[in-house]
């Protein structure tokens, strides 16, 4: 018997970033979208706790107790007082290090599958607290739709959203580190304001109207990632050109994402993005999505 669980990436609409707390965080505003490119984690009985991935950069995860699937497995068994005997497989699909959430996606997916095939039978808040334990962005891949996120962006509102919104997500060229990416916004901020949820976004978001999202669309830790990695300007630049409503670096980057009109002008800015020379490759995606589901 196995559990296979389906979970999505994510982009951040809006993510404003306060000083740094003395706890080494920082308080976010921060308004997560799931969208339509999905890890899978599936969960089997096993003598113990092992993790295997393929897909596309799968010799980049960990496949130790570092990896967050791991980690959500031990959670789990810890709390209900049993062993993590387990054997995880990760189909990867989300890019790794790619400020898409594919590791906290990757840890939320094996909570559920855990509990499914453990029968733990724990409440969604449980699950929500574990997941919040794992990591800021943790609880936001069980949930998935559209959030605001509060604290370290632990503590979801979830928002309603009144239509389908086209992304093109590029693919590039290394990584960032979250930590460096967060180090660099401290140096080049220090006398940032504290975070607020943008109105007009949530009201874009709340209406289903493109033009208006793009609009609202920020991303305080865009400056720090460009700092540490330039390129991705050409890729900025390359996107919008080619007919993007906008374009942001995701999350603490290196993806960067495209928001445009409707499907067809999606095809066209992945194809023009592909040509460009300036990302590795470029993916086209539907949000909302679902989060976590057990297939």
């Amino acid at each position: 018997m196995s559990v296979t669980v389906r979970v999505p990436a994510k982009v951040n609409v809006q993510l404003a970033v306060g000083p740094a707390r003395p706890d080494g965080f920082h308080d976010l505003a921060n308004v997560f979208l799931a969208v339509g490119l999905y890890d899978e984690v599936t969960a089997a009985p096993a003598d113990e706790l092992r993790i295997t991935c393929a897909g596309p950069d799968a010799a980049q995860v960990p496949l130790d107790r570092t990896n967050l699937a791991a980690r959500a497995a031990l959670a789990l068994a810890e709390r209900y007082g049993r062993p993590a005997d387990v054997h995880l497989h990760i189909a990867k699909d989300i890019p790794v290090a790619g400020g898409m959430a594919g590791g906290s996606a990757d840890g939320a997916g094996a909570l559920l599958a855990c509990d499914a095939l453990w029968g733990t039978g724990a409440s969604r808040a449980e699950l929500l607290d574990i997941c919040a334990e794992l990591g800021s962005d943790v609880p936001f891949s069980l949930v998935g739709g559209a959030a605001l996120g509060t604290g370290r962006g632990e503590k979801l509102q979830e928002l309603e959203v009144g239509g389908a919104f086209h992304w093109v997500f590029a693919t590039a060229d290394g990584g960032l580190s979250t930590p460096a990416v967060y180090r660099e916004f401290d140096r080049l901020t220090p006398d940032a304001p504290a975070p607020e949820a943008s109105e007009a976004l949530l009201e874009a978001l709340r209406t289903g109207d493109p033009t208006a999202l793009a609009g609202a669309l920020s991303n305080d830790l865009q400056p720090a990632a460009l700092s540490l990695f330039p390129a991705l300007a050409d890729t900025l630049k390359a996107g919008t050109e080619a007919g993007a409503l906008a374009g942001l670096v995701s999350g603490s980057g290196p993806t960067t994402a495209f928001l445009t009109r409707d499907a067809e002008s999606a095809e066209r800015v992945a194809a023009a993005l592909r040509a460009s020379g300036t990302c590795r490759t470029a993916r086209v995606a539907v949000a909302p999505a679902a989060g976590a589901t057990v297939l």
